[in-house]
């Protein structure tokens, strides 16, 4: 997609990624085998961040293959980076918005109605993260559900986009992370369910849907966390394709 980025691995992958990524992209985590996963690599990129100046960052899941533009009803494939400035942009705007991201592509059918984006809700996988909140990830399930509900609890706001998506490889499809160290209970799940209703039982029930269990929240109280618009910010009239065109593959 033409853009910059680092990739983060253990230290004992070094080899096997440097084999196909210039190794001025790969970020080495200082410890490695924890059995935790993504939580400690995780809270290592966001200090990371912090190191090096930034306001917010990008962390990206690995099974990403690749993202859409939606307009119209109408799912085309994009090939740049650009989506992640037009996010970016939007997002500046406001003062007090903690999370935002891109939703799942099978997650916005297209063919229904969709707002551009959604407001206070939680966002997972494609995540850009203020670096101002107190909060870290935590524990071993559901961190991206967790994080979006301790934000929100705080007052602040959660902007999950929709003019574009992210193809998500469906959990569990693929080896290694998550799969390997997480996924292996075999209990269909249920210790994820219980372990979002512990930390959240406010507002989260457990329910068995397409043969698993699955954690059900209800963002209805957080309706009322509204945007703030950054003052001195002046936003144009019109739309701003940002230099994207449609082309005929």
């Amino acid at each position: 997609m033409n853009m910059p980025y680092h990739i983060v691995i253990e230290p004992q992958e070094y080899l096997k990624y440097a084999s196909v990524i210039d190794s001025k992209k790969i970020l080495r985590l200082p410890f490695m085998n924890l059995g935790q996963g993504s939580i400690p690599a995780r809270n290592w990129v966001w200090e990371h961040s912090l190191s090096i100046g930034a306001e917010r960052h990008w962390i990206l899941d690995d099974n990403i293959a690749g993202f859409v533009r939606l307009n119209r009803n109408t799912k085309i494939s994009v090939d740049s980076g650009t989506i992640f400035k037009c996010a970016e942009d939007f997002t500046d705007r406001y003062e007090n918005v903690a999370l935002s991201g891109f939703n799942y592509r099978y997650f916005a059918s297209q063919r229904q109605k969709q707002p551009p984006f959604r407001l206070n809700t939680r966002i997972y996988s494609i995540i850009l993260v203020n670096n101002k909140l107190k909060h870290r990830w935590r524990g071993r399930y559901n961190e991206d559900t967790d994080l979006s509900l301790r934000v929100l609890k705080d007052g602040w706001c959660t902007i999950l986009f929709q003019a574009f998506l992210a193809n998500k490889i469906a959990t569990m499809t693929m080896s290694g992370g998550n799969t390997d160290e997480v996924y292996v209970d075999g209990d269909e799940r249920l210790k994820f369910a219980q372990s979002l209703q512990k930390q959240h039982p406010d507002v989260t029930t457990i329910v068995r849907r397409y043969n698993r269990w699955h954690h059900h929240v209800n963002y209805e109280m957080f309706k009322y966390n509204k945007l703030i618009k950054r003052q001195g910010i002046t936003i144009q009239q019109g739309v701003n394709d940002y230099g994207m065109i449609l082309k005929s593959l």
